[in-house]
């Protein structure tokens, strides 16, 4: 049971059969660093594994595509295959033997597919590129609209094609199952296929799946529940969204709280409330960025769709998570690059929150070295603020 002192940062959350130990997240964060034919392999043990020692309740892998040609990035992983599935099994297991639950997100890039990796300008490749490396890439999207001046024009999906999108996330999904993943996330944001469906300035469509609103959701919603009879009932099932796409008259926040609404109703448990990234001129659009700066998505979909949300955006330290949680903002709280910059942000947080004091939640390789040095600190710290205090008081 969980103690009147602990933060609720610190206290368990039930969400269908997985209890998370706490509410801090590791947000999915794309390393382009995947073996040949999009596997895991030893940078993403540790890269990840780092984050289950780091004391974090829940994992998520980052962007993983559901089709060979629908990478975010030319060495990012992939659930599309068999082959890939022992590699994250090894991943998962070690989350679990230190404590932690571990997600996989599931994405097709669509129309945003086939780029360079961050730290090579993060740029679109041309398809002549892309085709140069062997591989099946394609750009899809709802209609002929591309995603910005350096992207090419993207082949508007047919009947056919979405019911074969549909089929590649169930069969991820399966995939993501065998290999023990907990829980599951939907990636409907920043751009990507499914975020460029909701759009009405990147979708053009005068089908059942173009027009109103509704028709716009209905790619999210039949993956959304096609996954769900997929995945076994007992775990959570997440969606990421761009709660506003940057856009003027674009998707926004009144969408947002409609399409939560009915993603709970096919059975969505969390809703990951990001922002932006429709195309590359809107990345940053609209979205003025600061501490906690998507947090008002979180809270209100959480209040207006009555559905568990997970903030995630410039939340640096415990007391800011904490605050989040304490206001009734979120359920969850995701980190990402704090988290690359500090991979212990969980226990650095419940030690600054007055909690675990004596490190009795870090690995047992760690923890007992840390306690035992604990009172040498303390009193290296009271020895230092009484000789702050003379200096100051002598001047």
């Amino acid at each position: 049971m969980s103690s009147p002192h602990r933060p609720i940062l610190f206290q368990p959350l039930q969400i269908r059969g997985l209890e998370l130990k706490n509410r801090v997240v590791i947000s999915p964060m794309c390393q382009h660093s995947a073996l040949e034919r999009g596997c895991a392999g030893a940078w993403h043990l540790v890269h990840l594994g780092k984050f289950a020692l780091g004391g974090a309740g829940l994992i998520f892998v980052e962007s993983t595509a559901v089709e060979q040609g629908a990478r975010i990035g030319v060495r990012d992983l992939g659930l599309w295959s068999d082959e890939q599935v022992a590699p994250f099994k090894a991943i998962v297991d070690f989350v679990h033997q230190n404590g932690g639950a571990i997600g996989v997100q599931l994405a097709h890039a669509g129309r945003k597919a086939g780029s360079q990796a961050l730290w090579e300008g993060g740029r679109a490749l041309t398809m002549e590129q892309l085709q140069a490396t062997g591989e099946p890439w394609r750009r899809i999207g709802p209609s002929a609209v591309a995603a910005g001046p350096e992207w090419s024009e993207p082949e508007a999906l047919s009947l056919d094609g979405i019911a074969d999108i549909r089929q590649m996330f169930v069969a991820a999904a399966e995939r993501a199952e065998r290999a023990g993943f907990d829980v599951l996330e939907l990636h409907f944001g920043h751009g990507y296929l499914v975020a460029s469906f909701l759009s009405p300035h990147s979708n053009r469509r005068e089908d059942d799946y173009g027009g109103s609103r509704d028709n716009r959701m209905r790619l999210a919603l039949e993956i959304a529940r096609d996954v769900r009879a997929a995945w076994p009932k007992e775990k959570p099932l997440f969606v990421r969204i761009s709660a506003v796409d940057g856009t003027e008259n674009g998707w926004g926040l009144d969408d947002s709280v409609v399409l939560a609404r009915a993603l709970k109703e096919v059975g969505v448990d969390v809703i990951d409330c990001s922002s932006g990234g429709l195309s590359e001129e809107t990345r940053n659009a609209n979205v003025p960025r600061g501490l906690g700066f998507q947090v008002p998505f979180s809270e209100r979909i959480r209040r207006e769709a009555d559905v568990m949300t997970q903030s995630v955006g410039v939340i640096l330290d415990g007391h800011q998570a904490e605050a989040i949680l304490q206001e009734g903002r979120a359920d969850l709280v995701a980190v990402g690059r704090q988290a690359l910059y500090d991979p212990y942000w969980a226990h650095h947080a419940a030690h600054a929150l007055g909690y675990d004091l004596r490190f009795g939640g870090w690995p047992i390789q760690h923890g007992p070295w840390l306690a035992k040095r604990a009172p040498l600190m303390e009193q290296l710290q009271f020895t230092d603020n009484n000789t702050r205090s003379l200096n100051g008081s002598g001047r």
